[in-house]
Parts: C-alpha cells; sequence; structure tokens
C-alpha cells in the first residue's frame, strides 16, 4: 500500500525530511546538473526534487500515482503535476531526456510493469535516476517516514531489476548517512561526509542511474493507451562507474 500524499507532504516539510530533500537531491543534481532544454518527468513523489530543473529544463513534469494521490504543484504557479496510472503512464513514447523515479518501486503492486513504463517514454539517449531504499540502511526499518515502508533494494536487486525492463545500470550513489530521528537532522551533513568514507553500504538510499536499451528488444504486450492527461489547474560525478551488478 502507498504512502498517502500527506503523509509524504507531512514528511518533507519536517526537519528531518528537509534534510533528506537536501541530501539526495543534491546527488541528482551532481549527476544532471541544471537539466538545461531537457524535457524532465518526476515519477512517484518526486516534487521535492524538481524545483531546481523547472526553470532550464524545457518541460518538467511531476506524475503521481493514482494510489497515492496528488498534490498541485508548484504552489504559486501553473500546475504542473498529474495523476496517472503507473502501469500506463498517459505520455507518448520517448518524450523524456531525464525521469527521476523516488518513492515508486518500493510500494509499487507491479515495479516491473512501471519500470517497463518508464523505458517507453524514455527518449533513448536520455537517462532515468531510480531512487529506492537500501536494504542494508537504518532508514528501511524507519516507519515514522516514508523510506520505511514497501521493498527495501541491494544494489543487485536494483540492477537486476532495471535489466529486466531493459534499463542498463551505468552508475550508482548512496545518500542518506544520518541516523533517521528528528533530533539529529542538523547533523546529516556530517553524516553524509564521514559515512559516504567510512561505512558507505549502510547509507539510507541507493540512487542507480540507467540507460535505456534499444537492441534486441522482446515482443511487448500491447496496453490501451490513454491521452496524455492535462494538469488538472492552471558521466556525473557522484555516479560510480563499474559493475552496477555487484552486491
Amino acid at each position: 500500500m502507498r504512502r498517502d500524499i500527506l503523509e509524504l507532504r507531512a514528511f518533507y516539510a519536517s526537519e528531518l525530511g528537509k534534510a533528506a530533500r537536501a541530501m539526495i537531491g543534491r546527488k541528482v543534481t551532481e549527476a544532471w546538473g541544471s537539466a538545461s532544454g531537457q524535457d524532465v518527468l518526476g515519477l512517484g513523489y518526486a516534487t521535492p526534487f524538481l524545483g531546481g530543473f523547472r526553470e532550464r529544463a524545457r518541460r518538467t513534469v511531476a506524475a503521481m500515482p493514482a494510489q497515492q494521490g496528488v498534490e498541485i504543484w508548484p504552489s504559486a504557479t501553473r500546475n504542473l503535476a498529474t495523476l496517472v496510472d503507473e502501469e500506463a503512464l498517459p505520455f507518448r513514447n520517448a518524450l523524456f531526456d531525464r525521469i527521476l523515479v523516488i518513492h515508486a518501486i518500493e510500494e509499487s503492486p507491479d515495479p516491473a510493469s512501471l519500470l517497463q513504463e518508464v523505458w517507453r517514454v524514455l527518449a533513448p539517449s536520455g537517462r532515468v535516476i531510480i531512487a529506492v531504499v537500501a536494504r542494508d540502511g537504518l532508514w528501511a526499518n524507519a516507519e515514522s517516514t516514508p523510506f520505511g515502508h514497501g521493498r527495501p533494494y541491494s544494489r543487485r536487486q536494483l540492477a537486476a531489476l532495471l535489466r529486466e525492463a531493459e534499463l542498463e545500470p551505468a552508475g550508482y550513489t548512496r545518500a542518506l548517512y544520518a541516523p533517521p530521528v528528528s533530533w539529529m537532522a542538523g547533523s546529516a551533513e556530517t553524516f553524509e561526509q564521514a559515512g559516504s568514507r567510512l561505512w558507505p553500504r549502510f547509507s539510507g538510499v541507493l540512487l542507480m542511474e540507467a540507460v535505456k536499451q534499444t537492441y534486441a528488444l522482446k515482443a511487448r504486450p500491447q496496453r490501451a493507451r490513454v491521452r496524455p492527461a492535462r494538469p488538472a489547474l492552471s558521466p556525473a560525478p557522484a555516479m560510480r562507474k563499474g559493475d552496477a551488478g555487484q552486491p
């Protein structure tokens, strides 16, 4: 069962949520820069991390699964968020140059089908970052946060899932080394610097970047597509290269 949109919003408004936004958002920005002139999609609950792209990207869209609910985003201007069926995204093929998937895989009833849709709407030269709760980290057990629900993943498990959807892992990074307790949110930066050097496997979140495979494609089941929904209201330095399939 997915976390409700109100729960997600409340978490990212808290001090611990603000720290998580800063630590994870930094990794995404290091990988993609400003995404200038590109079409960017956030799938799941990605709005805390999309704001930095909105000014320079050609198009920025936040797609939120129906079971989760949707919020108006951004609040001060034309709405760019829409409610979607995660197994039949309302976008044409190969539309997006960059896709960020966060708070999406862990609680999906069918992660493989969700990623097949990511493959479909990703441009041939596009890049996707999948952010998931890390199996070895403390955050996987923090039920008071959105990261403490659903299925956590190891690096090997996430790489295998991506390859099943014909997305080839190209690099990975980690974030959230601070303990998931509110009174330590102010020390998140210190933990982030120390943890990445001293205990790299015990991060709270694993981020893996992948590219679209466009060769030796398997036959895909045809689904009825829906018309794209109009919003209701108006090499990356942190991504380490190498064998992403190793534990």
